[in-house]
């Protein structure tokens, strides 16, 4: 049994990986086209006129989703705690960043043409969701709360992954229905923000009768 959870525990690990693939490439082709020089664009002047926010929330998310994923293999906490914890304090601090300059971007960056009013609303509702939970992770490691510090990991995580799970549903959207327009957008990507916190809390919960 002890085996079989930690080869699960690598394969939940290696699957948020493979979940966040896509927007971690396209916020490291991003970075290297700001360093490069990029010319603005209508695309990207927003990158380019403000270019601290989209590199902090890039660079906090790569930190975040990589090594942080590995956070969740069991056997890998307990032959190695002190690591454990130093990344622990690592991820939580790079996922409050994640969150902060994305709800910085919602707010003070022009919103693309094919976003919209609702995608703004979801941003700003699972951003702040996404601090909070990472603040509550660590408040509760602070009291050895260990079974209220995972909970609220496990939470923050899944809002961190909503990118990479937005891929999906817009492209399952996009097959389906053809182009989405901009309240199709919202809703897809909002939508995939759900499935992530209802599949966090179907964990936590799972874990707490467990």
């Amino acid at each position: 049994m002890a085996g079989g959870g930690s080869w699960r525990g690598w394969g939940v690990a290696f699957a948020m990986v493979l979940l966040s693939a896509v927007p971690l490439t396209a916020g490291a082709v991003r970075l290297m086209s700001l360093a490069n020089g990029v010319e603005a664009t209508p695309e990207n002047v927003r990158f380019v006129s403000s270019p601290v926010a989209v590199v902090l929330h890039v660079v906090g998310a790569m930190v975040l989703m990589v090594p942080g994923a590995f956070q969740f293999v069991p056997g890998l906490r307990r032959r190695a705690m002190g690591w454990h914890r130093w990344m622990g304090r690592l991820a939580v601090g790079a996922g409050v960043v994640v969150a902060l300059s994305g709800l910085w971007m919602a707010q003070f960056y022009r919103l693309p043409i094919h976003d919209g009013a609702l995608v703004y609303a979801f941003r700003l509702l699972f951003g702040a969701g996404m601090a909070y939970a990472f603040v509550k992770a660590f408040v509760a490691v602070r009291r050895r709360d260990i079974a209220g510090h995972r909970a609220w990991m496990v939470r923050g995580y899944a809002i961190g992954l909503g990118a990479g799970t937005q891929v999906v549903t817009l492209l399952a959207g996009e097959v389906a229905l053809g182009p989405p327009d901009a309240m199709a957008r919202g809703w897809l990507m909002g939508g995939a923000w759900v499935l992530n916190v209802a599949v966090a809390e179907w964990i936590v919960r799972r874990s707490r009768s467990g």
